[in-house]
């Protein structure tokens, strides 16, 4: 039996094809993590493609192409005729405009600059330890006051004002807590009208308020999900109407558990008055 014989002209091909496939891949998984984080943040799905493409782009490769799920996304890279397609999961959808609009700039930079994959994940890194944040008691305070302005506007007397502000933001911390233990966001929704509306009805309530039942569904108006409602609505006239749909559905589900809180809330002052 005759062995043909294996020239360097025969090995270098595809010891090409292989560094090629590891630097698309390394390409691919930059990308994504880019991605991930702007749908965390709460980024639109038009806005997360183009950010994956940008970056892609940025590093090298020559075409692009993206999916975008509500949990996870996936990328397909290529230079030439050699694609590599890789995916990864997608966290809890949060809001955090500031580290969004961060990642933007980060993104329209790195296409004009260029740079590697390895650098991009340490910039990455970089970027979600050093993007600055208000302070939680800071947050927890203006969120009371809102919840408080909102109730002023719904016809709350000024009796109801003190509590409101109270309630709104013990729940903000209470939501935060839960959040960082880890707590479904659907359960941790229920949890936190129960205990918002509790704090603000019964507050106005002892405080003589003629409108404690106003002061009871202000208290809980921080849960709304404004942001994911209109991304979801914009993500379908976009053309993504199935992660506009999720998003929707999603929303839905947190209203849904916020309406529980709020109506176990309301059911303990009937009972106790």
């Amino acid at each position: 039996m005759i062995v043909p014989e294996v020239t360097a002209d025969d090995v270098d091909p595809i010891l090409s094809v292989a560094a090629r496939h590891r630097e698309l891949e390394q390409i691919a998984n930059a990308a994504l993590h880019l991605g991930r984080l702007m749908m965390e943040c709460g980024a639109r799905i038009g806005v997360v493609r183009e950010g994956i493409r940008l970056v892609a782009l940025g590093l090298g490769a020559e075409s692009v192409g993206v999916r975008c799920g509500y949990a996870s996304i996936a990328a397909t890279v290529g230079i030439g005729s050699i694609t590599v397609t890789r995916m990864t999961e997608v966290g809890r959808h949060g809001v955090d405009h500031r580290l969004d609009l961060v990642l933007r700039r980060f993104a329209l930079e790195l296409r004009e600059t260029g740079g590697t994959a390895a650098g991009l994940q340490a910039d990455l890194h970089r970027l979600v330890r050093e993007t600055p944040h208000h302070s939680p008691w800071f947050v927890a305070l203006a969120t009371g006051l809102a919840c408080a302005a909102f109730g002023r506007l719904l016809g709350m007397d000024w009796a109801g004002f003190a509590p409101v502000l109270l309630a709104g933001a013990v729940g903000q911390l209470g939501r935060r807590m839960l959040l960082r233990r880890g707590m479904n966001h659907y359960v941790m929704a229920a949890i936190v009208a129960f205990l918002a509306g509790s704090i603000g009805g019964w507050g106005a309530e002892i405080l003589g308020s003629g409108s404690s039942e106003i002061a009871l569904t202000a208290s809980t108006l921080l849960l709304v999900p404004g942001v994911p409602a209109t991304n979801a609505q914009m993500d379908i006239m976009e053309g993504y109407p199935t992660v506009g749909s999720a998003r929707a559905v999603a929303v839905a589900m947190i209203m849904v558990f916020a309406t529980a809180g709020i109506w176990c809330a309301d059911a303990l002052m009937s009972t106790l008055v």
